[in-house]
């Protein structure tokens, strides 16, 4: 059985209207998918309002107030990235270590024309966590969302590429970007810009493939390996960078590999040590061995590690232990529920895997496990009150938002 094939969507594969929608306007889903995803640079104009996720007031709260530690920021000028010692220190009492982020420093820097990268809001920042699970939920890739906040007529980094898919949400102010052609089309993680500075330069030189100025609503989609650079105009320009980290075939493959190495540990002649006396197989070991790897290659199974993988990308939603406590103290029979967000949960058998671990169920359970991930919301009497505490205890289930 494939678990982790078992529920997961391929973008434009959900009907209706979902978060992608919102980062469209010149097609749909399906479009999308076919003609879009992975393969050229898409500009959305006016693809919707964006105001409600992130603004300039949050901002200032997250940097001034909430205590925020130097790895959720960034601070880039002149195409290079500052020291986190230069915006970093001791908060007073409880916060002695020097991590945490200096207002004070910061607002200098950012008057002397520095960008400021708010990182991971998907963690920090209740509605754009919300959006970034969703959309990671639709797209079947974890989202990593971050915040370019750049001073008027500045540019946080010169042109580069990313090793992962962007959408770029414009919030606040004006920025202009110029989007050029890959020189390496779909870079791995492995393979970043710096590796290709001249041939990035000189691609940078050429004609751009879009050069446009994103106002607030307009919406842009990069495939990773598109150059890019980006320029505020004449005011503050905030924008959303949703970063989806890519689920590639090369990944499928280091998961096949790993399977069939682990199952030639079982080949007593694989485990034998090479003759004695020679620093290198010859070629009937060499045979032999690419023998055994590709005998093994039908029997390997890359399923179970791409689903531990898969789940251990992205966080379940978020889980309140006092609500839960007040919720298991009060369940009745009447106690509405419902499957706690971004749980991707998955059957294999008679066992449910969730990002918060496995539970097995009996056959007269499953069935009503199974509805319940199906409808996502219940009541502990449809359930069974002794179930439903299960799942509350076990982090699967909450109460229902209001």
């Amino acid at each position: 059985m494939n678990p982790f094939d078992s529920t997961s969507q391929r973008p434009g594969s959900r009907t209706g209207t979902g978060v992608l929608d919102s980062l469209l306007t010149n097609c749909d889903q399906d479009t999308f998918a076919r003609e879009v995803w992975g393969k050229r640079a898409l500009l959305s104009k006016g693809a919707s309002d964006f105001s409600d996720l992130f603004s300039g007031r949050a901002v200032d709260e997250l940097i001034s107030r909430r205590g925020l530690r130097s790895p959720f920021l960034r601070v880039a000028k002149d195409g290079s990235t500052l020291p986190t010692s230069s915006f970093t220190g001791p908060a007073g009492v409880g916060a002695t270590i020097a991590d945490q982020l200096d207002d004070t420093a910061l607002w200098r820097q950012f008057d002397d024309g520095a960008t400021l990268v708010l990182q991971a809001l998907q963690r920090t920042w209740g509605p754009v966590g919300d959006f970034s699970a969703r959309l990671g939920s639709e797209l079947a890739n974890p989202i990593q969302a971050n915040a370019y906040i750049t001073p008027p007529q500045n540019q946080g980094f010169d042109d580069h590429y990313d090793v992962h898919d962007v959408f770029v949400l414009q919030i606040e102010g004006t920025k202009r970007w110029v989007i050029h052609e890959p020189v390496l089309d779909s870079p791995l993680r492995d393979q970043p810009w710096t590796d290709r500075r001249d041939a990035v330069a000189t691609a940078a030189a050429g004609e751009p493939y879009i050069d446009a100025v994103l106002e607030p609503g307009d919406a842009l989609y990069l495939p990773r390996g598109w150059l890019h650079a980006a320029t505020a105009q004449g005011e503050v320009s905030i924008h959303l960078t949703l970063g989806i980290h890519n689920r590639t075939r090369y990944a499928v493959a280091e998961q096949v590999v790993a399977s069939v190495l682990a199952n030639l540990r079982d080949d007593p002649r694989m485990r034998a040590s090479l003759p004695l006396g020679i620093d290198a197989p010859d070629s009937a070991d060499l045979d032999m061995v690419k023998e055994a790897i590709l005998s093994a290659v039908p029997d390997a199974d890359p399923y179970p590690d791409l689903a531990r993988v898969h789940r251990s990308q992205a966080r379940p939603g978020p889980l309140g232990p006092l609500a839960q406590h007040e919720l298991l103290q009060n369940l009745t029979a009447e106690t509405p529920l419902q499957l706690r967000d971004s749980l991707d949960a998955r059957f294999d058998g008679s066992r449910l895997w969730t990002r918060v671990g496995w539970l097995e169920f009996s056959d007269e359970d499953l069935e009503h496990v199974r509805a319940l991930v199906a409808a996502r919301i219940t009541t502990a009497g449809n359930l069974g009150v002794d179930l439903a505490e299960r799942l509350v205890r076990a982090g699967v289930l909450m109460p229902v938002a209001h």
